[in-house]
């Protein structure tokens, strides 16, 4: 239906090479949003620039966010957005703890104007926003111990739940996998478990199988200040 369907946003590099890893802080909601805004402020401004998920975690309390112990992505977008910006990972790492907050906005990073909730459940408005806009933050189902184990293929397991989601990240990609007379469908997404979990950090998670894991359920996408317009 659409001629780009194959395009792989790390080929084009809006998303960051660096695997991240949260260890054992629930911070996965953290790097899901900065991973979708640095490839919206790459798209915008041609800089690939990695964002501090710890600034997230240490300063989005007030936006219903509870650090290591969760939060959303949508939240995450509305703080960048009231704060004017979210500092860069070089000048805010990574701790995998909650933190007192330290955001300064010499160190300012990337910001955005707001963020955009895709229909639920919808998989066509996912796979047309992935291939027109960018990274797209998703949650699913990841409690499946075929998840955690996950190494290699397309992940396809029908005991997911399409209706439970416990785990974000993005997709950076959708394709589909051709052998002989049988295609699978699947999204390409990039992880935060580190680049020994998986296929070096990512997954191939199945596509158009009824929402499964719950994919479309919770997709947005942050919407980039154009530093041009300034």
């Amino acid at each position: 239906m659409y001629g780009f369907v194959q395009l792989h946003w790390r080929k084009k590099g809006a998303v960051t090479t660096v695997i991240e890893d949260q260890g054992q802080c629930g911070s996965c909601w953290a790097f899901t949003a900065t991973g979708a805004l640095e490839g919206q402020h790459f798209l915008k401004t041609g800089k690939l620039v990695r964002l501090s998920a710890q600034n997230l975690i240490d300063c989005t309390s007030k936006y219903d966010n509870e650090g290591c112990c969760g939060g959303y992505m949508d939240a995450s977008f509305q703080y960048i957005k009231d704060n004017k910006g979210i500092d860069t990972e070089a000048s805010y790492p990574y701790e995998a703890q909650d933190d007192k907050c330290r955001f300064t906005r010499a160190n300012v990073g990337a910001t955005d104007t707001g963020f955009v909730d895709l229909p639920s459940g919808n998989e066509t408005a996912l796979q047309i926003a992935i291939a027109i806009v960018g990274p797209i933050s998703v949650a699913v189902d990841a409690s499946q111990t075929s998840f955690q184990f996950y190494s290699s293929g397309i992940y396809d397991e029908p005991k997911c739940s399409s209706t439970n989601v416990d785990h974000t990240f993005i997709l950076v990609s959708y394709d589909t996998l051709k052998n002989g007379t049988k295609k699978q469908d699947y999204y390409i997404a990039k992880n935060s478990w580190g680049e020994t979990w998986g296929n070096k950090g990512y997954i191939w998670m199945s596509r158009n199988k009824n929402n499964q894991c719950g994919i479309a359920n919770m997709a947005s996408y942050p919407l980039a200040y154009n530093q041009l317009f300034v």
